[in-house]
């Protein structure tokens, strides 16, 4: 491989300062094909280096299933993000086929209703992560009324009435151990973008910070809660906000500029 490719190759990964590309500095042009093909294999087209062909559009609504092509992304100015995590879920007996067949029947009483609620409320759903939950909620988009914040909050809460009125009954009914489970919601700019293989497996996954913080803020919530970060909560009308208590673990976020300790909520 020539100086050029190794160099090119490096500036990719983030391994080497830009001064080391030499004449492949020039990102907005184009990259010969032997290069490409070097870096980036099979992809074959060398468009997505081109900073004129934007990977990223702009949108007001979140994208249904095929709306993106793979490597797309939509970006949404302001989405609430919920994440649902069940609570010791990975201690359950899972060994043997009788057990895995338990934990599906469990799972095909709660995951349904939970993504009901949630597309209800004008939610979408990202992803099931087996044990949990990811779905957005944008501004506006919802017969429903309220931003996406408030939106997902009351999402949240019937979600904890729906599992203490109708899953854990049934589950009960039927000799099996109930499910508690622990929410994290916060908003902000993200970007909705279909990642995989278009032969293979391929999905919608929110990319930003507040995606990130409202995963991590699920370490702060025991089972039962519904925790908020400080955008969400802001953004929530006063009789919501009444609602919501501060949590005194440090969130191990800050606010960008100003460096201030990023607070969360929990809802009471």
């Amino acid at each position: 491989m020539s100086e050029k490719k190794v160099d090119y190759l490096s500036f990719l990964l983030g391994l080497e300062p830009k001064r080391s590309l030499g004449t492949l500095s020039l990102l907005t042009g184009p990259i010969s094909t032997e290069a490409g093909a070097s870096v980036f294999g099979s992809l074959g087209s060398l468009k997505l280096l081109d900073s004129h062909n934007s990977l990223v559009n702009s949108g007001r609504v979140a994208p249904e299933d095929g709306d993106l092509g793979i490597g797309k992304g939509r970006y949404l100015e302001n989405a609430a993000i919920l994440f649902l995590d069940i609570c010791g879920f990975s201690a359950r007996p899972s060994e043997t086929r009788e057990e895995q067949e338990l934990i599906l029947r469990t799972l095909n009483v709660f995951l349904p209703e939970m993504i009901r609620i949630a597309e209800e409320y004008g939610g979408t759903i990202e992803k099931n992560t087996g044990d949990g939950l990811l779905a957005w909620f944008v501004n506006g988009y919802s017969e429903r009324t309220g931003n996406g914040s408030e939106r997902a909050l009351k999402a949240a809460i019937e979600m904890v009435q729906r599992n203490q009125q109708f899953v854990n009954p049934t589950l009960r009914s039927r000799g099996i151990d109930e499910i508690m489970f622990r929410v994290a919601i916060d908003c902000g700019p993200v970007t909705i973008a279909n990642l995989g293989s278009p032969k293979r497996h391929h999905s919608n996954t929110a990319i930003g910070t507040k995606a990130n913080i409202a995963c991590k803020l699920l370490r702060l919530a025991s089972s039962g809660d519904i925790v908020v970060g400080d955008v969400a909560r802001n953004s929530l009308p006063v009789s919501s906000q009444n609602r919501l208590w501060p949590i005194m673990a440090d969130t191990g976020w800050v606010y960008r500029f100003s460096g201030a300790k990023y607070p969360a909520w929990v809802y009471r």
